[in-house]
């Protein structure tokens, strides 16, 4: 039996592809490649040494799914597959709605009707808006400043009904915090389409000579160096919970959600000086406004995913920027 990952050629997704094929799993990928680059996927293939099927296909696209699940065993789904920018959310709402949540129930339709009913989700820490305590823990109510982050709560919620009105369901809600970092080989990274959002590819941008600067959003938070605190963890930590979240979904049905992150947090600051460790390079950097949807500070309580699942995050920051690094290296990033 194999397992979908929707969004497999994307930055989380290769990742975990990578980690599955590892462990022994067959694995088939689903993708758009609307924001993620095909070759990608050749890199998943050299670094496991494995193959795989690869269907181009949306997941607002419900016939093309029903006809991936009719060719292939598919035993459970790692669904990725979504829109991601907190502020181009911000600007575009109503995609983002279609995409992310129209995009879910199309995919849970297609698993019903194939009998396939375990699923791990990509969620994010966004659901837990900006009036909880921190460090964030799963028990809290979600909420979410952005429309990005509320799509994450719709669909985590519609995933809780199905699994509460359907026993055979099994859902593992993964709140991500903010994974950065790269495959220990350098093959395989952070290298999204179009101008980046994400914090490391940006520094790396201005690291590499392709940008001049490297702008900071926002430096009169109420943290320890006014710059916003995020719950920073290596990507290869991240890809490794999604295999253990998936042997949850074999051993317990009902619907779960499990923080993902460090449990600690960093500045960007700080995370602009370790990458300069990193790199050897100095970064310019100049201060900006604050994006819209952003909050000044969050971590995670990791508590739950180190008992349920015996996952824990295990490399460092300096970590996550030297693997980043060698991957800008090795492809003139």
């Amino acid at each position: 039996m194999a397992v979908l990952v929707t969004g497999g050629a994307g930055y989380i997704g290769s990742h975990t592809c990578v980690e599955l094929l590892g462990a022994g799993y067959d694995i088939v990928v689903l993708d758009n490649f609307s924001n993620a680059k095909p070759d990608a996927i050749d890199r998943v293939r050299e670094l496991s040494g494995g193959d795989f099927p690869v269907y181009k296909t949306d997941v607002l696209d419900a016939a093309g799914l029903d006809e991936v699940f009719a060719r292939e065993p598919i035993d459970a789904v790692i669904h990725f597959a979504g829109l991601k920018a907190v502020g181009e959310s911000v600007r575009m709402p109503l995609e983002y709605y279609r995409v992310n949540v129209t995009g879910t129930l199309n995919l849970c339709g297609a698993m019903a009707r194939a009998g396939c009913r375990r699923v791990v989700f990509s969620s994010s820490a966004t659901v837990y808006g900006a009036d909880n305590p921190i460090p964030y823990k799963e028990e809290y109510p979600t909420s979410a400043v952005s429309p990005y982050g509320m799509t994450k709560v719709v669909v985590e919620r519609v995933l809780e009904d199905i699994a509460s009105a359907d026993a055979r369901w099994s859902v593992a809600s993964l709140r991500y915090f903010n994974p950065i970092g790269a495959h220990p080989s350098g093959l395989l990274g952070d290298d999204p389409m179009g101008e980046p959002n994400n914090i490391a590819p940006r520094v790396a941008q201005v690291a590499s000579g392709k940008q001049e600067v490297f702008y900071v959003y926002g430096d009169d938070y109420d943290t320890r160096d006014g710059t916003g605190v995020r719950d920073y963890l290596h990507v290869m930590d991240l890809a490794f919970g999604h295999l253990k979240a998936l042997e949850y979904t074999g051993a317990h049905s009902g619907a779960a959600a499990f923080n993902l992150g460090a449990g600690k947090g960093y500045s960007v600051l700080e995370v602009l000086r370790a990458f300069e460790r990193a790199s050897g390079k100095k970064i310019p950097y100049r201060v900006a406004g604050r994006r819209p949807g952003d909050i000044g500070e969050f971590y995670a309580d990791t508590t739950k995913a180190k008992n349920a699942l015996g996952w824990e995050a295990t490399r460092s920051l300096d970590e996550m920027c030297a693997d980043m690094w060698r991957f800008v290296l090795k492809n003139h990033f």
